[in-house]
């Protein structure tokens, strides 16, 4: 169920690249804010990182006793982020535009295929947990869910920024 809702929110994101030229996903709001296109490169990076750790959980015993920080656990219950523009690593990092919308689209379907190869994991029963770098202890299924709601925060900058070049078209 996990997978097929990271996979339907990831397919969303695909298929409105169908929307923009590539000049519109390299067009910044403004010189300290993201493009759309950096946007769709920063989810694409973080979720590789999330993918790699649900698999490092998948297999492994480690740390199966540890948990999530209240952070961590209050944002997993609630199954979002925090409804705030948020300052984490990734904010002032210098993300670069992306080259063509064919390396974004297909670098989505290259996660949607990991994603269907973790579904062979499964059966390997194991329930480790890797340590998020703020929020505490993570299984597999967490960094799944995690996955999903990073793809989903980040809807709001996307309306932010859609809003931004159907004013500036």
């Amino acid at each position: 169920m996990l997978r097929e809702v990271l996979n339907q929110t990831i397919t969303r994101w695909i298929n409105d690249l169908d929307h923009y030229t590539l000049a519109e996903l390299r067009q910044k709001p403004s010189p300290v804010s993201w493009s759309l296109g950096q946007v769709y490169l920063h989810l694409i990076d973080n979720t590789w990182y999330y993918l790699e750790e649900a698999r490092i959980c998948m297999n492994s015993d480690d740390y199966m006793h540890e948990r999530p920080l209240p952070d961590g656990a209050a944002m997993l219950a609630y199954n979002e982020f925090p409804d705030a523009i948020i300052e984490g690593p990734d904010t002032n990092v210098d993300i670069p535009q992306p080259g063509s919308k064919y390396q974004l689209k297909d670098s989505l379907l290259q996660i949607k295929k990991e994603i269907s190869s973790l579904a062979i994991l499964d059966s390997h029963n194991r329930r480790g947990k890797t340590k998020h770098p703020g929020l505490g202890y993570f299984s597999a299924n967490d960094w799944l869910q995690f996955a999903d709601m990073h793809f989903r925060h980040h809807l709001k900058q996307k309306k932010r920024i859609d809003d931004f070049l159907r004013a500036n078209r």
